[in-house]
């Protein structure tokens, strides 16, 4: 039977900033002390949680998030059935963003992560602003990769030199690592002294050289090709 995917429709994308967040970790105490830090935050809700992966459908269905706070370890069988989740739930519901929270920090898992549909990676030793900020750029339709997570993806890929690759500017390459590390346009423009409307033009070309549509497909090839 073929599933239609349904579009998200949530608040952040209508008449409100607030961030509606699914938490999904096979453990009780992280998911409420997740909760505990995010809902002190203004624009962040927590709208629904899943222990595990057969549950995690039907809360996104029921709730509507526009984040899915996901681990990769949801049961003591396997390391990565959250790989498979993300997979699923990105398909299902385009425009949701999932954003990986977990404790593994392997080479190829990050970039598998990113190829099955994730925004972000981080691990779970992160402090609490890195983890907001990075909701909030996966909220927005950013990527969010902390350092080690993009380093581990760029090892993973060990790319060699390829005098075929798009060659892209001293600016664009700039704008291209600030991406990422989950920056918004308008923080890579504050960071760079120039302006949002300007860093749209060098991310729209970047994409174009790159021939991908989302941000996180465009660290993924940049870092395929050697650029980060």
């Amino acid at each position: 039977m073929t599933t239609t995917p349904v579009p998200m429709t949530t608040p952040s994308a209508s008449s409100t900033s607030e961030i509606r967040i699914v938490l999904v970790d096979d453990h009780a105490v992280v998911r409420q002390g997740l909760r505990a830090v995010l809902e002190r935050e203004h624009d962040l809700r927590v709208v629904g949680e899943a222990s595990s992966a057969a549950g995690v459908r039907a809360v996104v269905e029921r709730s509507r998030p526009d984040v899915v706070l996901l681990d990769l370890k949801l049961s003591a069988t396997s390391d990565t059935e959250g790989l498979a989740v993300c997979a699923a739930l990105t398909a299902r519901f385009p425009g949701l963003g999932v954003l990986v929270l977990t404790t593994l920090l392997d080479d190829r898992l990050v970039l598998s992560a990113i190829q099955h549909g994730a925004r972000g990676y981080l691990l779970k030793d992160v402090d609490t602003a890195e983890l907001v900020r990075a909701i909030r750029a996966v909220g927005r339709g950013d990527s969010a990769l902390d350092a080690r997570s993009t380093a581990a993806m760029v090892r993973s890929l060990s790319p060699g030199a390829d005098p075929a690759r798009p060659r892209l500017t001293e600016r664009e390459t700039e704008v291209l690592r600030l991406l990422a590390q989950g920056y918004s346009n308008r923080a890579i423009g504050s960071r760079l002294y120039i302006s949002e409307t300007t860093v749209k033009f060098h991310v729209s070309n970047l994409m174009r050289k790159l021939d991908v549509s989302r941000r996180a497909e465009a660290v993924y090839t940049a870092s395929k090709l050697g650029y980060l």
